[in-house]
């Protein structure tokens, strides 16, 4: 007497009483956060001729990727939370995890073609100027969007492939792989586990080239001997490090935790951490401290900003 899902419900945060207040101001204060940080990155970087390097045209794509991958989460929740609300359609489903996984697999691609930028900039510096040229940056970029859009279509098509006849309550606050898989209604393990493994097996090669390339920028680093050198290196690679361990390791922990059929709070912080966290802070913690940005935005308040 099973029938086909039509929607689901979205369980990640009360509707009523306190928390029903609370979850849509704090997401809505997370995502204004986001939205203004970003996107005076996207905006700097693109009008001032002085950012127009490889490291600050990847940071643009990045804050893009950064805007998308919160866009498709927190507003639908916003939305809501304030109606009462946690239902969610099934095509909206489909696309809010089509939307997700190639917004969070471009990002992740993007900082690996950051590591690649910062080695290039730090071992092979006389040759600078020809790894990183104009058009090899456009082509990673492409590269970079490109994979998101494979790594999504994969598993958007593994996770849906699966049948949902049965329960179509979902215990996150958005349509979340894992969660999903948990309800669906298909006894084959192997179909389940597919989506899954996709996502490990490529952020893990994906990490482990990131790992390599800072070993080799750490190893050249030692080797200045000006302290101001080591520390301007430090304060631009350390950053971009700490984002992407971050960003995998909330990611791997969501991913590879047992799905439990009454989740705690504390798997809904672990999403929030790889869904919000990153776009909100990326622009403070690898951007906005960054000296030529305080300079770009100086700029832009007085009117000065230079164009191309």
């Amino acid at each position: 007497n099973l029938t086909a899902v039509t929607e689901f419900v979205l369980l990640g945060f009360p509707t009523q009483g306190p928390m029903g207040f609370l979850h849509p101001l704090l997401f809505s204060l997370v995502y204004l956060c986001a939205l203004l940080g970003n996107g005076l990155i996207v905006l700097i970087t693109t009008l001032d001729r002085h950012l127009h390097t490889p490291m600050y045209f990847f940071l643009r794509s990045l804050s893009f990727s950064d805007l998308c991958l919160i866009t498709t989460t927190v507003p639908k929740s916003i939305a809501n939370s304030l109606r009462h609300s946690s239902s969610i359609s099934f095509l909206g489903c489909v696309v809010q995890v089509f939307m997700m996984v190639f917004s969070a697999g471009a990002e992740m691609t993007l900082l690996t073609v950051m590591s690649l930028d910062r080695y290039a900039a730090i071992c092979q510096p006389l040759h600078y100027d020809v790894i990183m040229s104009r058009d090899r940056c456009v082509q990673l970029t492409a590269v970079s969007w490109l994979c998101g859009g494979l790594y999504a279509v994969m598993n958007t098509a593994g996770t849906f492939s699966l049948s949902y006849c049965g329960s179509n309550v979902v215990h996150q606050f958005f349509c979340d792989v894992p969660q999903l898989l948990a309800i669906s209604c298909s006894g084959n393990l192997m179909n389940k586990l597919v989506p899954i493994l996709i996502s490990v097996v490529l952020s893990t090669c994906y990490f482990i080239f990131i790992v390599i390339s800072y070993v080799h920028i750490f190893s050249a680093v030692k080797k200045i001997p000006s302290t101001e050198g080591k520390a301007k290196v430090y304060s631009t690679c350390l950053p971009h490090l700490l984002v992407v361990v971050l960003f995998v390791s909330t990611g791997f922990f969501a991913y590879l935790k047992p799905t439990s059929e009454n989740p705690s709070m504390s798997d809904l912080v672990i999403s929030m951490f790889y869904t919000m966290v990153p776009p909100t802070f990326n622009p403070v913690i690898y951007s906005l401290r960054n000296q030529a940005m305080k300079s770009a935005v100086g700029r832009l308040m007085k009117g000065r900003l230079t164009k191309m």
